[in-house]
């Protein structure tokens, strides 16, 4: 005797499950059935493509729920958004503005605020998730200092006030506040001088504006090291395998210039391969920019400086043929 197909089979659990987008889109179709309102391809169309999650806070596209329906329904349509998501805040972001401090331009759709507690390496950080990090940031350099390198103190520089206003919050959550000075304002106008063993210059494309600061906050007895944050543009060509480091000669120029010491090492592991020029270019900027922060040392100081290229770490690829890499530069009064 034959059998039949079953009419009705119960779906497998993986059929069960609905996926993100699914659960939301039906939710949104009940929704506007329940407002008298017809489901439309506008408001097909309308639906986020994609979304960025922190914690309990969602940030949605700044392309989606533009349509006029949308803002008739005022409140219950982000409470039915973040119900369907699973979140109990809900943001929408926007482009980052033109003005001295970026700032992004977030709508805040549902909650009291933006801001979003997370643990990295055992660092505890606030943050508004779409502000974007400048010169000391809400602590991104500064808090690894303390907690981890066990910096005695650092002095750390930033002009915009909500960086400032998450910095300190951040300082006080991992117990360093007593420990660090927040410098608000243009670091170009720092009165600082004559303190400092390292100097972290973060910015990219380029910190050059910040070396005649950095080498005024250096130690004059001591001198110490200088980190250069440079994004550098070098040419195609055969690549340097994941893991594989370059080591760089000090060329001739170099030695004739007053830099001293062994070898530089350029770190490349674990990264996409590079062009083979890369190393060369890199090295050639470092040089350059070792003579230069030594001329503003001796200008400053009124005595002879030397410098080092301690080491050249690549920290990511910027953009096709453009790195971002990080240069220890070593510099010592001449006794």
């Amino acid at each position: 005797m034959g059998s039949f197909p079953d009419k009705n089979p119960i779906p497998s659990k993986s059929a069960q499950v609905c996926s993100p987008i699914q659960k939301l889109r039906g939710e949104l179709v009940s929704l506007v059935l329940g407002h008298g309102a017809a489901w439309s391809e506008e408001l097909e169309k309308d639906l986020p493509s994609s979304w960025q999650r922190h914690g309990d806070l969602v940030l949605l596209s700044e392309d989606s729920f533009r349509a006029t329906l949308w803002g008739e329904m005022g409140q219950e349509l982000w409470e039915t958004v973040a119900g369907a998501m699973g979140a109990k805040r809900l943001g929408r972001r926007g482009r980052v503005r033109s003005d001295s401090f970026r700032s992004p331009a977030v709508t805040l759709l549902l909650g009291e605020d933006g801001w979003v507690e997370h643990v990295d390496n055992g660092i505890r950080a606030c943050s508004q998730p779409l502000s974007p990090p400048l010169s000391s940031g809400i602590g991104y350099f500064t808090l690894p200092y303390l907690v981890h390198a066990g910096a005695a103190f650092v002095h750390a520089c930033e002009w915009n006030p909500h960086a400032v206003e998450a910095m300190q919050q951040n300082l006080q959550l991992n117990g360093v506040r007593h420990r660090c000075r927040i410098h608000q304002g243009d670091n170009r106008k720092l009165e600082l001088r004559d303190v400092a063993n390292r100097v972290n210059l973060g910015l990219i494309p380029t910190s050059e504006e910040g070396w005649p600061v950095a080498c005024r906050v250096l130690r004059k007895d001591v001198g110490g090291i200088l980190h250069i944050h440079q994004n550098v543009e070098s040419f195609p060509g055969k690549a340097l395998q994941p893991g594989q480091d370059l080591q760089l000669p000090v060329s001739k120029s170099q030695e004739d210039k007053g830099v001293q010491g062994g070898k530089d090492t350029v770190s490349g592991a674990g990264r996409r391969a590079l062009c083979p020029t890369a190393h060369t270019t890199w090295q050639k900027w470092a040089e350059d920019t070792g003579t230069q922060i030594r001329t503003l040392l001796q200008k400053l100081d009124g005595k002879p400086w030397q410098t080092n290229v301690l080491h050249i770490e690549l920290v990511k690829s910027y953009a096709p043929h453009v790195h971002h890499i990080v240069l220890d530069l070593d510099c010592r009064p001449l006794s």
